[in-house]
């Protein structure tokens, strides 16, 4: 039986400002591998912070982004998984030529491993959409990645899996945003910033509707109707003018979380993956159990995609 350690992390970015990241990430790191992780998740974006991009001219967002894998930011993350022997993900802004991606990278103290760009990206209409999925092996294991929105389209993690993922890294800046469910609304900063008198006003708004009550509904689903693992990871804080809730998960093939995180700090939740759950998982028989002749022309339709929550649809 194969087994591996993971963490999954949350911290509190700070926008545009890659070197504090990076010294976080290092920080969280160094913990993960003193307590036994192989290897560690950040959340999306998490060398440059999120949410301030959707304000940045091409430019600017240019000027931010790297080439993966031979700019600085890999490069450093190279560095810290080297120095501490443990596996580093974590998301960057990327370009190639003109264009620019939201970028996931998977790195080791051997060097780069895997890159993947957001399928569905929104922030910013100068960000560019990936095209293809990602499989690559991972200390034994076949792992895959998709990126915040990515994750919310189930064929994405269904592909993901056919392709061979047993472990889903999802990396996340999501919660704690408008939506036409009922209660789901952005999380009042005032309540981040008196967290230490009155956590549990906090607490509340973090694990109802607006946090956790909305995750819990649909990401254990993607785990279990697929038999696979799913790492989580979101940041905690305030994302620009945003506050996010944190609350980084790992989740079995059962759909059932194994280890999770709640706590107002910049920290870690590690948990042990087992290959045998893969085959145990009801997911593994769904997925031999399908009938594809059945619907492979249904859902090969044309389709013309859109992508944009709602709180940004005064965002030209």
């Amino acid at each position: 039986m194969r087994e591996i350690r993971i963490a999954a992390a949350q911290f509190e970015n700070a926008s545009g400002d890659k070197a504090y990241n990076l010294s976080v990430i290092e920080k969280l790191a160094k913990r993960a591998k003193e307590k036994g992780a192989q290897v560690i998740s950040f959340h999306e974006q998490s060398v440059t912070g999120y949410t301030f991009l959707k304000d940045l001219d091409y430019e600017q967002l240019y000027a931010l982004a790297e080439n993966v894998p031979d700019g600085e930011s890999t490069e450093k993350l190279i560095d810290i998984a080297r120095k501490y022997d443990i596996a580093v993900l974590a998301g960057i802004l990327e370009k190639e030529g003109e264009k620019i991606y939201k970028a996931y990278v998977c790195v080791d103290k051997n060097g780069f491993i895997a890159k993947f760009r957001k399928l569905h990206p929104f922030i910013n209409k100068h960000i560019s959409p990936g095209n293809e999925y990602v499989v690559f092996d991972l200390l034994g294991w076949k792992c895959g990645m998709l990126i915040c929105y990515d994750n919310n389209v189930i064929e994405n993690v269904r592909a993901t899996t056919l392709l061979g993922a047993e472990i889903l890294f999802a990396p996340h800046v999501t919660m704690c945003t408008p939506s036409p469910m009922p209660g789901r609304g952005f999380v009042d900063p005032k309540l981040w910033e008196n967290r230490e008198k009155d956590p549990v006003s906090l607490r509340l708004e973090f694990d109802g509707p607006k946090g956790m009550r909305w995750l819990n509904r649909w990401l254990p689903a993607r785990a279990y109707d697929n038999g696979i693992y799913i790492v989580f990871s979101n940041p905690i804080g305030m994302d620009a003018e945003q506050l996010k809730n944190g609350n980084p998960l790992i989740i079995d093939p059962y759909g059932e979380v194994i280890a999770e995180l709640k706590s107002f700090e910049d920290d870690i939740a590690i948990g042990l993956c087992t290959s045998d759950k893969l085959t145990l998982a009801g997911g593994y028989r769904y997925r031999n159990a399908r009938r594809p002749d059945l619907y492979k022309d249904i859902l090969g339709q044309a389709h013309t995609p859109v992508t944009k929550p709602v709180w940004l649809q005064d965002k030209k």
